[in-house]
């Protein structure tokens, strides 16, 4: 005689017994109850968007623009993602951080499900793009995530080769106007942002100096400065003496070679949120606050082309994914 596999199951729970039963079937109970809990939970795509846009923008106000949204649909969206997952994701006490410890472990998360989520629409809705592009950023974009973004542009577009050359803003934007390039990552001050541009993130530019370096009233402050191409070093020599008098006393190139001077205590640069650390220590009198700086995709003016038009497309999707780009390790 054959027994079924019901059969089988009933013979070997009759093992059991009566009070190892008791415990069996109700380890069972539980198993299946937090399976049904666990699959009750959801986590909804345009609530994780909403949430990566609060870090991206820094507030409800400008993430609710930037995703067009009212600041009572966001904050819904948040509140409805916390009653959810039974736990706070905003930090609410004033002065203290954005986020709550959940709700930055959960935004690590967001950034590969969105990712995740686009790649595979973008998969499985791509056209068959085919051409050779010519992209320029400046030097602290290339140690950002923008590798990753491309890379990514790579295996969902394989037939479109993109070119890269790394040089400082005010030489990618003559660079533009020559034509030499179909389109690039720049900074500028806010105020110079056109209606074209596609604006990635923005931050606060800062004079600078260690916190051990002193600064003589009665002698020109001593200024590290960024080559010829740096929009910054303009302004400097052109806007930022009017209080003070700068003595250029180091030039370099590179952003790693300006920090690098900063620390070793030699005077006083121009840096970005990004690169200020604790040693360093901002000054807010006797020289004028410098403008905002905006993180933007410039183009070319040349004749639409849609393999440069997803490019953009996807630079921007992946910043908003990843709120900004941050410096890379």
């Amino acid at each position: 005689m054959h027994m079924t596999n019901i059969d089988r199951g009933m013979t070997s729970i009759e093992k059991f017994p009566p009070c190892r039963l008791r415990v069996y079937l109700h380890s069972k109970k539980t198993g299946l109850m937090n399976m049904t809990k666990l699959h009750s939970r959801r986590l909804d795509i345009d609530a994780l968007r909403v949430l990566s846009a609060l870090r991206q923008h820094r507030g409800i106000t400008r993430a609710a623009a930037a995703l067009g949204l009212s600041q009572s649909a966001v904050s819904h969206k948040i509140k409805r993602l916390e009653i959810s997952l039974d736990c706070e994701l905003l930090g609410r006490k004033r002065g203290g951080p954005m986020f709550t410890a959940a709700g930055e472990e959960l935004l690590e998360y967001a950034g590969r499900i969105l990712g995740l989520h686009d790649e595979a629409l973008l998969s499985l809705s791509k056209t068959t793009l085919v051409g050779r592009l010519l992209l320029g950023f400046t030097e602290d974009t290339a140690c950002t995530d923008l590798a990753r973004i491309l890379g990514r542009f790579r295996r969902l577009h394989p037939d479109v080769t993109v070119r890269s050359k790394v040089q400082m803003s005010l030489a990618l934007r003559r660079m533009l106007e020559r034509g030499e390039l179909d389109a690039a990552i720049v900074q500028v001050f806010s105020h110079e942002v056109r209606p074209t541009d596609v604006v990635l993130h923005r931050q606060r530019l800062h004079w600078v100096k260690h916190a051990e370096l002193l600064i003589e009233e009665n002698l020109p402050v001593p200024f590290l400065s960024f080559g010829d191409d740096c929009f910054y070093r303009q302004w400097a020599l052109d806007v930022g003496q009017e209080d003070a008098v700068l003595e250029t006393i180091f030039e370099c190139s590179s952003t790693a070679g300006i920090v690098s001077a900063v620390n070793a205590r030699m005077g006083v640069a121009l840096l970005s949120d990004r690169y200020i650390h604790g040693g360093m220590q901002i000054l807010s009198n006797r020289l004028p606050p410098p403008p905002s700086l905006a993180y933007v995709v410039r183009r070319a003016r040349k004749p639409r082309n849609p393999a440069l038009d997803n490019l953009v497309q996807e630079i921007q999707r992946g910043v908003d994914r990843l709120g900004g780009l941050a410096l890379t390790d």
